[in-house]
């Protein structure tokens, strides 16, 4: 056995262990009885106890320097690696343990204070959270940005500064589309009866028509839906509203986005660094080309209007093109999942900024609702109702996922230059996707990106498929034109 030997079997009992902790998180949102939450969160913490000791296991690093990968697999499995060891080494294994506990009953604190739209309830608990982050920050970032550091666990080698300047460039654009739209008559919404478990029968069927394997995952309800785990175990969740079926329809299409990419990475990776998406930013690109450049588009919606009109009957729109535009429809509302193509980033935004200010210490969390407030006021035009559409509305910042929120905007621009490759090499790709055929657009993306899992960095991976360096332009081109046409502009 090579020392690359030795660290590789290691490895992979790390990644074995690693999925265990995930399809505890899995359970925690889907199964978990609710006063389970203080058990479930010392598990938590004793998994994340075994993880920290094993990814800092003083033998890795001797393995890492002694070992001498032969080829582009070995030398990306390395990096990788080493990347996982230099960060954990820098957090105290007491942090990551204690940060474990408090994100997982952190969860059902903030579920419990989303339901009855008590903000002051979660605010000190979320206070711990931020200020375990800022502590791991800290000991990540070794005197450099803490946001940055915390940005690298979900999209290596970006820095806000980067993101901030994307944004810059996309803000302009966005809030003209959408003022524009916003000045055009509306089109009608759906209307009539759409009971649940007819929703999640419709939406299991859409799951195999995009690709997923039931054989390897499978569907299930909650509060915020997810992807969770990787190689032959990738399980997502959805949820459903009697009064709007697209709630279900295009969270189980993004997340499905989300398993596809886990279930078409090469085997070969599995449980190993190499077995699970490059990076968050990458992950999205996946969910949100498959919810929105081919679930959205006119020629996938005319197959789904037939599909839901055969479920539910009379749906409140009468022809494909109403139905087409009904998906579409750009309007008011508070919540970031539901938000339209053109005002979905710009929920995006808001997030990243006060989230980087909360990491930077220059907002405080008793502070943080009336910041959230004002901001969406000042970006949407009206004003936050209640809690729940405002700052208790995503789950991510209860379980410490702070850097996360911008991967969203990541995925969107990185989905509009792929789509621009997509289309270029499958000139008939609206022939097929008006009969409900995905196979081929989601097997060039099999084969172009996600079968590569972690192989290469993002932008590389992103680049590779695409042909061209990852850039806004293709995003906003491909809003304005599909947008202008809807609302003739």
């Amino acid at each position: 056995m090579t020392a690359y030997d030795d660290l590789m079997a290691y490895q992979r009992q790390t990644e074995a262990l690693a999925q265990i902790s995930g399809r505890l998180g899995w359970d925690q949102e889907t199964m978990m009885p609710r006063g389970a939450a203080a058990q479930r969160g010392e598990e938590m913490a004793a998994m994340a106890a075994i993880l920290h000791a094993r990814r800092t296991d003083p033998r890795v690093g001797d393995w890492l320097e002694a070992a001498k990968p032969q080829d582009e697999v070995a030398r990306a499995q390395i990096r990788e690696i080493r990347r996982s060891f230099e960060r954990a080494s820098k957090v105290p294994e007491a942090l990551a343990t204690k940060l474990a506990q408090r994100t997982s009953e952190a969860q059902g604190h903030w579920a419990a204070a989303r339901a009855d739209e008590d903000w002051d309830a979660f605010a000190p608990v979320l206070e711990e959270i931020v200020s375990l982050k800022r502590e791991e920050g800290a000991a990540l970032a070794g005197g450099g940005d803490i946001y940055d550091a915390m940005l690298a666990d979900y999209e290596p080698g970006t820095t806000a500064a980067e993101i901030a300047a994307i944004f810059d460039a996309m803000r302009p654009r966005l809030v003209a589309l959408r003022a524009a739209i916003l000045d055009q008559p509306q089109p009608a919404g759906l209307s009539g009866s759409f009971p649940a478990g007819k929703q999640m029968k419709l939406t299991r069927h859409l799951a195999r028509v995009f690709g997923y394997d039931m054989g390897r995952g499978r569907v299930d309800k909650a509060v915020h839906p997810f992807s969770s785990g990787s190689g032959a175990d990738v399980r997502i969740t959805t949820r459903t509203s009697e009064e709007d079926p697209f709630n279900c329809i295009y969270s189980t299409i993004h997340e499905v986005g989300h398993a596809a990419y886990e279930q078409g990475i090469d085997p070969a990776y599995a449980l190993t660094p190499l077995g699970q998406g490059v990076s968050m930013g990458v992950h999205e690109s996946q969910s949100r080309i498959y919810e929105n450049q081919l679930g959205r588009s006119r020629a996938f919606t005319g197959w789904l209007f037939d599909q839901m009109t055969g479920m539910f009957g009379d749906i409140g729109v009468a022809s494909p093109d109403a139905f087409y535009a009904a998906v579409n429809r750009v309007q008011n509302g508070y919540i970031r999942t539901e938000a339209d193509e053109v005002q979905y980033n710009l929920h995006i935004m808001l997030r990243f900024d006060l989230e980087r200010a909360l990491m930077a210490g220059d907002l405080d969390v008793s502070d943080l609702q009336t910041a959230w407030n004002d901001r969406f006021a000042a970006d949407f035009g009206y004003a936050v109702d209640k809690p729940s559409n405002g700052v208790l509305q995503d789950v991510h910042w209860s379980v410490g996922l702070f850097g996360y929120f911008p991967t969203y905007s990541l995925g969107n621009v990185y989905a509009g230059c792929l789509n621009r490759a997509l289309r270029t090499a499958l000139p008939d790709l609206d022939a097929q996707l008006a009969q409900g055929v995905l196979e081929n657009a989601t097997g060039w993306l099999r084969v172009n990106l996600q079968r590569h899992g972690g192989l290469y960095a993002p932008r590389e991976i992103i680049e590779k498929a695409s042909g061209i360096a990852p850039a806004e332009a293709p995003l906003l081109d491909y809003l304005e034109a599909k947008f202008g046409a809807l609302y003739t502009l």
